[in-house]
């Protein structure tokens, strides 16, 4: 994947996440005890000296550091100082990591004590009372989990109140833990969840089986699947979804997910301000990645542009942008006008090429030098279905689609380049998979405690894999590893294992469903039907009032919320634009992990 920059929605979004970010909840939660032990207004006054001196510097330099950089802590830093400032990035992002772990903890304590101010109990100016209130809040480390547990709920959405609503079942209903897991892993569809809280409880119980987690997945499975379904298509009509509209903003990416996609805009170059300036340097003035195809002066036909042509007044100009930088770009270029012209041009073509040799595989577009070697122009990548702006920084991977501009003869000489042989696709990669296999086991097989839990929580063979599979992936062309898996292969791979696993499944619940459902576990059909339909519609309704999402994309966001291949299936087939699927690729890794994580805590903490 590129990297790509986000921007902010509101310039006071931006300066309260600013102000949110240099404050700190350490300074808010600390500041009346260090003033208290420290002499008051003499404690106060350096604080604030050191504040606009120290403090204001520290936080222009980083504003100007991410201005420039125009991504990530280790991006920006690789991008102004080297590599070697990737590793101070690196070490950013983790320390961002570790402070969360501990500030997430402050934060359930802020939860807990406003809960309890809301019911009354601290109405008192007693300190000796307050301490013994945090004492006995800080010495339990079962409710100081839960607590901090609810605080990152917070942030989870659909799993959050898929984990409420279970939780709260099961002391409505009395029904043990064990069947209430496996019922909401059967309503969300998600069979590693089913597995981690299998492994939790025989971890628990000295090898011990559950046969109940089975069977309430059994019985919760098909309606899980159409429940969702169901739920994706009322939130339709609950939302009054004009799908002419939605349909136009989904293929224009105009919502949060539009850096993920291409635009394609004809522009006449109306600005004086940018008459004589080089592509390249429009596009540090512009601070946004874009690529122009062509370029077509008054009386002349349409040519190959690069990085060293100058823009004039009147030239007209073919880019690809992302959507959400287009508009910025045609205000600061001049007026979008109709491409029609230039792309009747029969001296110029476009193609696909499929990249299908091996040596570059991550290799970067400013690496190969296509514009030099071949005489053609890049102008988007195509990787999975979804359409990349082709920035200089790209890795290329084997099996992405270029779309090369340029006439024929230049293009014929690109496809030698890049392979474009479907053969050589059709060999399966297996090193790469076992590699991954191996390294997930590994990783799910490691233990780590959490306070208040009896016993350790794994990963498991379902979440261990998918963290490296993300890693290699993201990863992978670093280090010249081959990440491409024939569509064939990768089918073979996911039935034949999702058929295994279900066999496994039906074979461990065959015994007991008919008379579970026959005594009274049809019951348990409709908990789950309750734990399907209940977060969908909550997450879909605050998906679209607060954040605007386009309506495809929301449902996408929610299939891959409730790890639902079926409703994503149904969410594809409502559109033509790539929403539905970059919207379920974007959550999904995040919602399997604390499927895993819930379903083993639930069965630690309840069972």
């Amino acid at each position: 994947m590129a990297t790509t920059a986000t921007t902010w929605g509101s310039r006071i979004g931006f300066i309260l996440a600013g102000a949110g970010s240099a404050i700190g909840l350490g300074s808010i939660w600390k500041f009346p005890f260090w003033a208290g032990i420290n002499g008051g207004s003499g404690f106060i006054i350096p604080y604030i000296i050191f504040t606009f001196t120290i403090g204001i510097t520290l936080l222009i330099a980083e504003l100007v550091v991410g201005r420039a950089g125009r991504g990530s802590a280790l991006h920006a830093l690789k991008h102004l100082g080297g590599p070697v400032f990737s590793v101070m990035g690196g070490i950013a992002v983790l320390t961002s990591f570790v402070i969360l772990s501990y500030y997430s903890v402050v934060g359930g304590w802020c939860v807990k004590y406003l809960f309890d101010s809301l019911c009354g109990e601290l109405v008192t100016n007693d300190p000796k009372v307050l301490q013994a209130t945090f004492g006995a809040l800080v010495g339990d480390g079962l409710t100081n989990s839960l607590w901090h547990f609810s605080f990152l709920t917070l942030t989870c959405g659909v799993v959050a109140l898929g984990v409420v609503t279970t939780v709260a079942l099961y002391y409505v209903t009395g029904l043990p833990m064990t069947t209430m897991v496996g019922v909401m892993s059967g309503a969300v569809t998600n069979t590693p969840g089913l597995g981690a809280a299998q492994q939790a409880f025989s971890d628990l119980h000295a090898g011990a089986d559950a046969p109940d987690i089975a069977t309430g997945y059994a019985l919760a499975y098909p309606l899980g699947v159409i429940g969702a379904i169901l739920t994706l298509l009322a939130l339709r009509y609950l939302l009054r979804i004009d799908v002419r509209q939605e349909e136009e903003a989904a293929g224009l990416g105009t919502d949060v997910l539009k850096d993920l996609t291409t635009r394609r805009i004809s522009v006449e170059i109306c600005n004086p301000a940018v008459e004589g300036k080089s592509i390249s340097g429009i596009r540090r003035l512009a601070l946004r990645d874009f690529v122009v195809s062509r370029i077509c002066r008054p009386g002349e036909a349409p040519e190959l542009a690069d990085a060293a042509t100058t823009l004039r007044c009147g030239d007209r100009i073919l880019l690809v942008a992302a959507p959400k930088d287009a508009e910025a770009l045609v205000a600061l270029l001049g007026r979008e006008v109709d491409a029609g012209p230039m792309m009747q041009d029969r001296k110029m073509i476009s193609r696909r090429i499929l990249i299908t040799k091996p040596e570059l595989n991550g290799k970067t577009l400013a690496e190969l030098r296509i514009r030099s070697t071949s005489g053609v122009t890049i102008t988007r990548i195509n990787r999975s279905g979804i359409d990349l702006v082709a920035a200089g920084n790209l890795q290329l991977q084997l099996g992405d689609r270029v779309t090369v501009v340029g006439p024929e003869l230049s293009v014929a000489h690109a496809e030698r380049l890049f392979g474009n042989s479907l053969k050589r696709l059709n060999h399966p990669n297996l090193i790469p998979i076992f590699i991954g296999i191996a390294l997930g086991v590994v990783l799910g097989s490691i233990s780590f405690w959490i306070p208040g839990v009896p016993q350790p929580v794994k990963l498991g063979l379902a979440g261990g894999p998918l963290i490296v599979a993300i890693l290699i992936g993201r990863y992978g062309p670093h280090y010249r590893l081959i990440t491409y898996t024939t569509m064939s292969a990768n089918l073979m791979l996911r039935e034949v294992g999702i058929s295994l696993f279900l066999a496994g499944v039906g074979l461990g619940a065959g015994e007991d469903f008919v008379p579970t459902l026959v005594a009274g576990g049809y019951v348990w059909i409709a908990y789950g039907a309750v734990i399907t339909i209940v977060p969908l519609l909550l997450a879909g309704l605050f998906g679209r009032f607060y954040y605007k999402l386009n309506y495809y994309t929301l449902i996408g966001v929610l299939s891959g919320a409730s790890t639902n291949p079926p409703a994503l299936a149904y969410s594809t087939e409502q559109t033509t634009s790539d929403a539905p699927s970059v919207g379920y690729a974007t959550v999904y890794p995040l919602s399997m992990f604390l499927r895993v994580l819930a379903a083993q805590l639930l069965i630690l903490i309840f069972g």
